[in-house]
């Protein structure tokens, strides 16, 4: 078969492999200057950071059998992390049982609590349906009660979700708490994985795999509507860099563009299938790299539990990988998800920048923006589908009404949440689909 791919992130490309791999010519076709999508990385120090924060954890599966399948294995590092949780004006750490037992915020009675919590939801090891009627805010305060929801639970949730807090899932949560805790190897140790080339480097050589069999991997490069002819997609109109267009034929198209451009590229669409389009709502995520002389905090990764302070994630990147791999330059993401009417998600990066700062004070008096080399600021708007009640009913199907027409995406990871592991998962199972049906 010719198969047309619309989109090189880890899905589009994971999916070209295996249809290479299999004998099809493949086509790929990225808008963007870059492979990887929200894995993609640039340049710092002499190394390559991705811009938004990346790690894997032990349950990864997918994505680690497909870095020891290009032959990366060597470089795939297992890491100790340092969790932190910053409330009341201090950073609690809270990586280990013990950890969570001495967090002082919380009576005793209620870490006890928390902990037996966390160990009941990671011991549901499938999918639990019934988290899928209740909300993720109904079932912590009715398990958990107001006091552990309302410090633990709520600020994480209303950092991720803003004003659709309410609203989401416990189906969501339990998938979080369940892949957090299947990382630690040893006892009340976390470890997370790591591409010590970065993630750069595996999206490098899976598009030189993907060359050797032939395989165009074209970018940057837009696609401006899939050509559907007697109710079948026959091809692609694309528009190159240099704005030549041309329109290229295929047997089976497969886009994994957010479900919000799908119907822009097939207005032949039936009704219901956009209608179920059109119930996803993504969060906005919006990420601050910032080049330091020094560091910020002893933690990696720390939750901001106090909703004064307008991001909900400090990633402290070379609190985990070593500066030496950046020209000695300390690494912090700033982490926000946003709707896109917030004020913040609106804010040029200078703006955004001046909001920040006395945020940071607080997380360390200390600090200063001299401290700071230089910024950087991405924005990704199809970042973090808001996963409802009942959301497994409203999931678009991957075959589409459309003959010879797929569509994958993060809308479709579930109940698992978006990320590269299940990208990587979702495009190889649709590849099989594809070549099955």
């Amino acid at each position: 078969m010719n198969i047309g791919i619309i989109g090189g992130g880890a899905l589009g490309l994971s999916a070209a492999y295996d249809f290479s791999k299999a004998g099809h010519r493949v086509a790929v076709y990225e808008r963007a200057p870059f492979l990887g999508g929200q894995a993609a990385t640039f340049d710092v120090g002499g190394g390559r950071l991705e811009k938004g924060y990346h790690h894997l954890f032990r349950s990864d599966r997918y994505m680690v059998d497909l870095i020891h399948e290009l032959g990366l294995g060597p470089k795939l590092a297992w890491i100790e992390s340092k969790v932190g949780f910053f409330y009341g004006g201090k950073i609690h750490k809270f990586t280990t049982p013990g950890d969570l037992l001495r967090f002082s915020p919380l009576p005793l009675a209620d870490r006890i609590k928390l902990g037996l919590l966390t160990l009941r939801l990671q011991r549901k090891k499938y999918w639990p349906r019934e988290y899928e009627s209740v909300t993720a805010a109904d079932w912590m305060k009715r398990h958990a009660g107001k006091r552990i929801f309302e410090v633990i639970w709520e600020p994480m949730l209303r950092g991720k979700f803003g004003v659709s807090t309410e609203q989401v899932a416990m189906v969501w949560l339990w998938g979080k708490i369940y892949l957090r805790t299947t990382s630690r190897k040893t006892f009340g140790k976390e470890q997370l994985g790591y591409p010590m080339g970065s993630f750069g480097e595996i999206f490098d050589v899976l598009e030189a795999k993907l060359k050797e069999r032939g395989v165009d991997v074209v970018y940057p490069a837009s696609v401006e509507r899939v050509v559907v002819a007697n109710g079948r997609a026959v091809g692609l109109q694309v528009k190159y860099k240099d704005g030549r267009e041309e329109v290229r034929e295929f047997d089976r198209i497969l886009s994994t563009t957010p479900s919000y451009i799908f119907p822009k590229l097939v207005p032949e669409l039936p009704a219901d299938y956009t209608a179920k389009l059109s119930k996803v709502v993504y969060q906005a995520a919006v990420v601050m790299v910032l080049e330091m002389d020094r560091q910020l905090s002893w933690a990696y990764w720390m939750n901001v539990a106090d909703r004064s302070i307008p991001f909900v994630g400090v990633i402290e990147h070379t609190n985990f990988i070593d500066r030496s791999h950046y020209g000695g330059t300390h690494l912090v993401y700033l982490s926000n998800y946003l709707a896109k009417d917030s004020p913040y998600y609106k804010m040029t990066p200078d703006e955004l920048w001046q909001a920040y700062i006395p945020a940071l004070k607080k997380i360390n008096p200390d600090f200063d923006p001299s401290w700071v080399k230089k910024r950087y600021y991405y924005k990704e708007d199809a970042a973090q589908p808001i996963i409802g009640l009942d959301y497994s009913r409203n999931i678009p199907e991957l075959k589409t009404p459309i003959k010879d027409l797929w569509l994958a995406n993060t809308t479709q990871i579930y109940p698992e949440d978006r990320g590269t592991n299940y990208s990587v998962k979702l495009g190889r199972h649709v590849a099989k689909l594809m070549m099955e049906a």
